[in-house]
């Protein structure tokens, strides 16, 4: 028996509706038909995505930054474009955009404090 990779990604968040609606307005990301209690899935082409209520035990006023130590990047066709129009709406701009490996890359804070980079695909 080995792990396959990983096929699911979820971040544990304050406000399911208020995660959510960043996401899908901010970002673009369109909502799964059906997702489970306390959650909302956004189907990608590559790794499914949602935001969910924290699971029992888990408090994320407690501590860093939710996510400290984890780098969740996601692709985009324009990340420049995309970091103009989250900075023009006061989006927390962690690191401006600058060329890389994976292409154009900047990196910005969610409503959670969770810091998401976002790379423009080659």
């Amino acid at each position: 028996m080995s792990v396959q990779g990983i096929d699911f990604l979820a971040l544990q968040v304050r406000d399911v509706e208020r995660a959510a609606a960043f996401y899908e307005t901010q970002l673009g990301m369109q909502r799964a038909p059906q997702s489970p209690p306390g959650a909302v899935v956004f189907p990608s082409g590559t790794i499914p995505f949602a935001v969910r209520q924290p699971l029992p035990g888990v408090n994320l006023d407690d501590g860093p930054r939710p996510g400290n130590g984890v780098a969740l990047w996601m692709s985009c066709d324009d990340a420049q474009e995309l970091h103009d129009r989250l900075a023009a709406q006061e989006v927390t701009i962690l690191n401006a955009p600058t060329p890389g490996p994976f292409g154009l890359a900047f990196t910005f804070a969610d409503p959670d404090g969770y810091a998401v980079t976002v790379h423009e695909q080659s």
